[in-house]
């Protein structure tokens, strides 16, 4: 029994059959996955639960695929397929690094790639390589922690750490870019809005035949000092013309958190006003 307004009705009773559908031909579907289909459905214009459900992301891990959860998150996706350098700007917590690095994973499973490369610069507010301990691996580590640990959610750890043994999976500072060429390759560089203009440009020319690249980076969040320009706020006013290059713009509604941590925000959000 569904009951509410005519159209809702419509609505749900498409979506439940076409849950039944999707069910049929053998696909598993978790709890989560109707959160997201619920969600995804009133902004699809009522498309299949199979098209909606294609945009998941199959991964080599325990979650089995990584699911977008917003609207911009769907097109970020739709852009990696179709565009061979995709920018995703925006705040921290909206998924830019994290689903750009599940395409990577999953275009590495398809054989579409045959190495992936993550890369980083590695500048931090207030501090200095220099003054770090150890030799220039155990020096810039901490800086590529973060990508360590989303890679580790797509893939088995054992699993990566051969990877990168070889080779096939890279994790480097961005200074590591410079005088090579990347071919068949699928290239993240994070944390972009810490690049010069000098860097970017550096690196946007290292991309070689059969490679693409996702660039993300908060512009709100420059580390540089005063006197740099941040190559991710000059490369998206200097590229936005060009054919096959494609930004994507975040908001704060895109930001995906575990839920205590929104209702967290909403009592802090209640006792600052009183």
């Amino acid at each position: 029994m569904i009951e509410g307004q005519e159209d809702k009705i419509k609505i749900a009773e498409k979506m439940i059959l076409d849950i039944y559908d999707y069910k049929k031909d053998g696909n598993p579907l978790r709890a989560d996955d109707i959160k997201n289909a619920i969600r995804r459905f009133g902004a699809a214009d009522n498309a299949p639960l199979k098209d909606i459900f294609d945009n998941y992301i199959p991964v080599p891990s325990k979650t089995k695929y990584i699911a977008p959860k917003t609207e911009t998150q769907w097109r970020y996706i739709e852009a990696i397929k179709t565009h061979n350098i995709v920018i995703g700007i925006g705040p921290a917590g909206t998924g830019k690094t994290y689903l750009a690095m599940a395409m990577a994973v999953n275009a590495y499973m398809k054989k579409q790639v045959s190495r992936i490369i993550l890369a980083r610069p590695a500048v931090e507010a207030g501090e200095k390589l220099g003054f770090l301990p150890g030799d220039i691996y155990e020096k810039v580590n901490p800086y590529l922690r973060p990508m360590y640990d989303a890679l580790f959610d797509m893939m088995d750890a054992d699993k990566a750490t051969i990877l990168i043994d070889k080779g096939i999976l890279e994790i480097a500072p961005l200074a590591f870019m410079r005088g090579r060429t990347l071919k068949d390759a699928f290239v993240i560089l994070d944390e972009a809005q810490n690049t010069t203009a000098e860097q970017m440009k550096m690196y946007l020319t290292r991309l070689g035949i059969d490679s693409k690249t996702v660039i993300t980076g908060d512009i709100t969040q420059i580390d540089l000092p005063p006197d740099k320009a941040s190559g991710l706020v000059e490369i998206e006013r200097i590229l936005k013309d060009i054919e096959g290059i494609k930004t994507v713009y975040f908001s704060e509604k895109d930001v995906v958190r575990h839920k205590l941590v929104q209702e967290i925000i909403k009592a802090y959000e209640k006792h600052e006003k009183r």
